[in-house]
């Protein structure tokens, strides 16, 4: 059962006399910091310390939410390169034949214009884009990249502008040079845009909170149950 909306703000205050008070300060000044109008997609990344590289540059960039796609390989992270962040991700998992299709749906559900990470297609510039819409970047496998259906049912390709004998970058690099240029314009471009709501924020310091407190199943459920007996 979920704590009613206008209850929220009270069971965050709960959850929050049971951590210490520089983790709340914490909580509170990195939601009012996190974004959605960027979100990372991950396609069968089949290796761990890449998988963990991304969700730490997730964290650091302020993205919130990662949408992971496992048509063939498992997600599976380390934790010596994550550091736990993906303790504070939003992180949507997609699996089964028809994988990508179920990612792309609820991407444009969302609002998001869809761009596949792809050196070799008709594409538009990392610099150039146009930041104005929420954007999804997906990213494929080390080796071969991007599955055929992943590119062709994207609405567009991206690539990073180089200058050297290498053709590409690593998958973890990538993302965070696509995250760190696009996180910097979209907060300079449309600043009013670029956060969350305070609902939003909300939801996400009480789902922090709760993963920060061993015991929050059952200090919900005491909170619901007096919500009961009032």
């Amino acid at each position: 059962m979920d704590v009613p909306g206008d209850r929220k703000s009270s069971y965050l205050e709960c959850l929050l006399e049971q951590i210490t008070p520089h983790k709340a300060l914490l909580f509170n000044e990195k939601a009012a910091l996190r974004t959605r109008r960027l979100t990372i997609v991950l396609e069968n990344l089949f290796q761990a310390h890449n998988a963990s590289a991304v969700l730490r540059s997730c964290d650091c960039f302020g993205v919130q939410d990662v949408h992971v796609i496992e048509k063939t390989n498992p997600f599976s992270t380390s934790h010596e390169i994550s550091l736990g962040s993906s303790r504070w991700l939003s992180i949507h998992r997609y699996s089964g034949e028809d994988a990508v299709q179920q990612c792309y749906s609820k991407l444009r559900t969302l609002g998001y214009t869809i761009y596949a990470a792809s050196p070799h297609k008709n594409d538009v510039n990392l610099e150039t884009m146009d930041c104005s819409v929420p954007l999804a970047l997906v990213f494929g496998t080390e080796m071969q990249g991007l599955s055929e259906e992943a590119l062709q049912a994207a609405d567009g390709y991206m690539k990073i502008p180089m200058v050297g004998f290498t053709e590409s970058l690593n998958v973890s690099v990538s993302a965070a040079v696509c995250m760190h240029h696009l996180t910097w314009k979209m907060r300079e471009q449309q600043p009013s845009q670029y956060g969350l709501s305070l609902a939003e924020q909300l939801d996400l310091k009480i789902a922090w909170a709760e993963r920060a407190f061993r015991h929050s199943a059952q200090l919900k459920q005491q909170f619901l149950s007096d919500l009961t007996s009032e």
